[in-house]
């Protein structure tokens, strides 16, 4: 019997884009190939403005490349979109003050169409996952910034989509909190098998989290390195002190210095 080879979930070719502004053009990315594969961990991690975000919202059809390919599950971003094929978690958590917990997880839902007792079942069932359910009636305001993020990580899984975009969502909390998160999110990705793209600026937390970890260079963006972690998928975070989460650590590090030198 032949292996079957599985197509990409997000596949780019030679991924070019230049905003043009009043002082000149901007290349924020530069000739851009990567493939990611269905459940993957990918983290993308460089210095600010080496376009980690913009390629993200690329894939999620926010912006359009100006040469190049990129096609999600096998089609434009764009028929992505439409196709509801991802879901999106953004620096902040974006919920609406007067909505509670369980209304703002509910908004995507609602603005899709779908029943009631639907939209009651999947709210429910994405608030237990990331272990908000007692959390239903409360608003914004009375929960914590990282009970915020997870209520907004439940509203980008309320409709269930196969591909997870977080755009450093855990940057704005501290440490604790974040090592928090991090365990909350692997276990997340262990029960949904999500593939997820998830851009940082943290070198421990792209390790910690990701099965290939894409380093990128200053503006215009390159990919400088494409790690492919040994780290099995089960992560104690004592794991953080292992030789082998050092030794991928430094690669990371030689990889973003690299990136300045090439500058």
């Amino acid at each position: 019997m032949r292996d079957t080879v599985t197509a990409p979930v997000i596949s780019a070719r030679d991924l070019n884009l230049t905003f043009q502004t009043a002082d000149g053009p901007v290349h924020a990315l530069k000739d851009v190939t990567l493939e990611i594969a269905k459940g993957e961990f990918v983290s993308f991690i460089g210095p600010s403005g080496c376009g980690k975000t913009t390629f993200l919202r690329v894939i999620a059809d926010l912006e359009r490349p100006t040469s190049g390919t990129i096609t999600v599950n096998g089609m434009s971003p764009e028929a992505a979109r439409k196709a509801r094929a991802y879901g999106y978690v953004f620096q902040a958590a974006g919920l609406y003050p007067w909505r509670t917990i369980a209304g703002n997880v509910n908004l995507p839902l609602e603005i899709m169409g779908y029943s009631r007792e639907e939209q009651a079942t999947r709210v429910e069932k994405v608030l237990a996952l990331v272990e908000l359910e007692n959390f239903a009636r409360k608003f914004p305001w009375q929960l914590s910034g990282g009970m915020q993020q997870r209520a907004s990580i439940a509203r980008a899984l309320a409709f269930d989509a196969d591909i997870l975009l977080m755009d450093e969502p855990f940057g704005a909390l501290d440490e604790i909190v974040r090592d928090r998160l991090n365990e909350q999110l692997l276990a997340l990705w262990a029960r949904t098998e999500k593939t997820i793209g998830f851009v940082t600026h943290s070198i421990p937390e792209a390790v910690y989290l990701s099965t290939k970890i894409v380093v990128m260079s200053p503006r215009p963006g390159r990919i400088t390195d494409v790690i492919d972690s040994p780290l099995p998928r089960e992560r104690p975070l004592e794991i953080r002190d292992s030789p082998e989460f050092i030794e991928i650590a430094h690669r990371v590090r030689e990889g973003l210095r690299a990136g300045h030198l090439d500058d």
